[in-house]
């Protein structure tokens, strides 16, 4: 179609828009990563990360994607041949279950309908009749970014207590954190997995773990092959701000000016203008009669809503006459869902006139595609975000 005039609308659900802040951050000079200023920035952003994932225990962090993280959760607590307990909730825990099959785990993957969160009644259940313990961990995805459906991680955590079982509990929140309220601490997760582009508003290539006693105590004895990943390495050095390769230097700028702005609005804020903003899409999804994925309203994403096309077929199509003439990008349907949903990423660096563009184009092209759906979707949001203005200021 040519130049495209004015700013490109980023709406999948990660990498998301990264604020003039952070870029501004980032493009300082980069600097010995053994030196006292270094050194600083290390320790700054190592306790400042702790607040936001709700823990006082440490955070690693890694250079890395949120797949590297991933492993580095499994190879750190666990051992060749053992079984971990996971659950089907979409495309990313399905990833996560192939990444353990390939380092030697045993993986029970509970079955799901790709359109709920994790049933924990089931993993109760097959938890209970584990009498010899053989299952060591339970992995789950917080909030699956290929369904937009949101799991209750405390709940969890009390099905694992109430089955008087002693599995870790490990928990991807990669499309949750700075965006959908988490508390490791509180929920009393062992490991947390986390990544840097998305609710955190930075690029890709920073990945975390945050852990609990029991996951540095499971590490003492896992035997599964680490190195690079191996946390005991990171957490030596990470006590003078350093680490033991070198660090992704102005990323870590720019997740130093991150936290920052999470906490000048202040996390239940942040966490208050995305519940906001997801309802005002989902009124818009409603109103157009389209039918979103997430079944349950207890379970809706505040992080991303996925939208199914009527009819079932028609998601790449239309996504691509959303870029070619309103210069925007939606997520595409993953896996079992490819060309059957579009997926709207409301996380992050967002606000109402961000929302009003982006439905403004979903709407305009859902015309343009000549698609079955009923105008007045943007109306509808528009009105929910007036009502709602005053109570709930962003």
């Amino acid at each position: 179609m040519g130049l495209h005039a004015g700013r490109h609308f980023l709406q999948i659900p990660g990498p998301t828009n990264v604020p003039d802040r952070v870029l501004r951050a980032m493009s300082m000079p980069t600097i010995d990563h053994r030196g006292a200023e270094f050194a600083e920035l290390g320790k700054t952003v190592l306790s400042g990360i702790k607040r936001i994932f709700k823990t006082s225990g440490p955070v690693v962090i890694f250079p890395g994607s949120g797949s590297g993280a991933w492993e580095a959760a499994l190879v750190n607590t666990l051992s060749s041949g053992d079984q971990i307990l996971m659950f089907e909730t979409g495309h990313f825990a399905n990833l996560w279950a192939a990444l353990a099959k390939n380092l030697g785990l045993k993986v029970e993957m509970l079955s799901g309908d790709w359109r709920s969160g994790v049933d924990v009644e089931q993993i109760k259940a097959v938890l209970a009749k584990d009498r010899e313990k053989k299952i060591k961990a339970v992995a789950i995805v917080h909030n699956e970014t290929s369904t937009g459906v949101t799991s209750n991680v405390k709940a969890v955590r009390s099905a694992i207590d109430q089955a008087e079982h002693s599995a870790l509990l490990l928990v991807d929140t990669i499309s949750s954190l700075g965006s959908i309220n988490y508390c490791h601490e509180e929920w009393e997760v062992d490991v947390t997995v986390g990544g840097s582009q998305k609710g955190l508003m930075l690029p890709p290539g920073l990945g975390f773990n945050a852990l609990s006693e029991k996951a540095l105590a499971a590490s003492e004895n896992a035997s599964l092959p680490r190195s690079y990943w191996d946390w005991k390495s990171m957490l030596g050095p990470n006590q003078d701000g350093f680490f033991p390769y070198t660090p992704a230097t102005n990323l870590l700028y720019g997740l130093r000016e991150a936290i920052e702005m999470l906490e000048e609005e202040g996390l239940d804020q942040v966490f208050a203008r995305h519940d906001r903003l997801a309802e005002a899409t989902r009124r818009a999804v409603r109103a157009w009669g389209l039918e979103i994925q997430c079944r349950s309203e207890k379970e809706h994403s505040s992080s991303l809503t996925t939208v199914r096309m009527p009819g079932g077929t028609g998601a790449n199509a239309l996504r691509g006459i959303i870029s070619d003439h309103y210069d925007m990008s939606l997520g595409t349907g993953l896996a079992k869902l490819s060309d059957q949903v579009f997926r709207i990423g409301h996380l992050g660096h967002f606000n109402e006139l961000m929302l009003a563009g982006t439905l403004c184009g979903v709407e305009m092209g859902l015309t343009l595609a000549q698609t079955s759906f009923k105008p007045g979707g943007v109306v509808s949001a528009l009105d929910y975000l007036a009502e709602t203005a005053q109570a709930n200021p962003s």
